[in-house]
């Protein structure tokens, strides 16, 4: 069942390859693009117009608002500190976990193979750069690179507006 009957998909959400995707207990909003191999868990929350580029990862408790950029290999985390087992050695159920929750702002870009950690807000128009492992809070409209992700610079407006290819 790569899209469950669970998920709540909005009006003209493209998933070009759905027997190549894994999506159950989530929401994606009006005309977002999913890539295959993307795995998108229960209570996760997708906005509108959004690309999730192939091979991403986005895990319960995760919200990424309208218009973002999800990059190819994107991977999410929701636990600050995981483990397998409980004290006493049985496997780890949903009850011995706190979910933390990550939210990406609205028109943002994670360039591909990024890891956020939990807890994480990405602002409004933010970019993060391709490889970066997000550690904490990025504020708005700045451009975020390295293990763990800095501010490298502000962005002015015209780094995050849309683009206009032509054709040479």
């Amino acid at each position: 069942m790569p899209v469950a009957d669970s998920v709540k998909l909005g009006v003209g959400v493209a998933i070009p390859q759905p027997d190549l995707v894994n999506l159950y207990g989530c929401t994606v909003g009006d005309g977002t693009r999913v890539g295959p191999f993307v795995e998108i868990q229960r209570n996760a929350h997708i906005g509108a117009r959004c690309k999730i580029s192939s091979h991403s990862f986005i895990c319960e408790g995760v919200t990424i608002e309208d218009e973002v950029f999800i990059g190819h290999g994107v991977m999410f985390t929701n636990d600050l500190f995981p483990r397998a087992t409980t004290e006493d050695g049985q496997l780890q159920g949903d009850a011995d976990w706190a979910c933390v929750p990550t939210r990406v702002g609205k028109r943002s870009s994670i360039g591909s193979n990024a890891t956020i950690l939990a807890g994480i807000t990405i602002g409004e128009g933010a970019l993060i750069a391709a490889g970066a492992v997000v550690t904490q809070d990025i504020p708005p409209g700045v451009l975020a690179a390295g293990v763990p992700a800095r501010v490298v610079r502000k962005l002015e407006p015209k780094d995050y507006a849309p683009q206009v290819r032509t054709q040479p």
